[in-house]
């Protein structure tokens, strides 16, 4: 009996859930990028309801990832810093949509 219930499992289609992204803050700077382009940090700031440094923790794991890029200048007198999606980003973040749809459709059956 016992090897006919290890015949049939396999993977959990949670373990395909890239970590990375798996973490709240994470998956909304990334889905917000890839569904509206370029934003700044104050505008990422208000989409994802986070404080100035959990933001800067979080951008700073995805861009030494390679899934966002920053770019830093002036307005006004000021410093602004945008943030874009990088291609490497579009394909983690899609990669990873479709690893959650597999997870949705396993315990949905």
């Amino acid at each position: 009996m016992a090897g006919k219930v290890s015949e049939r499992l396999k993977p959990h289609a949670a373990l395909d859930l890239d970590p990375l992204i798996h973490e709240r803050a994470r998956l909304a700077i990334l889905s917000a990028l890839g569904s509206q382009g370029e934003l700044s940090f104050t505008e990422l700031k208000a989409l994802t309801g986070t404080t100035d440094g959990n933001l800067s923790a979080h951008t700073a794991k995805l861009e030494q990832a390679g899934y966002i890029e920053a770019a830093k200048g002036m307005l006004g007198g000021r410093s602004k810093t945008t943030y874009t999606i990088t291609v490497a980003g579009c394909h983690a973040l899609f990669a990873y949509l479709e690893a959650l749809e597999k997870l949705v459709g396993e315990v949905k059956g």
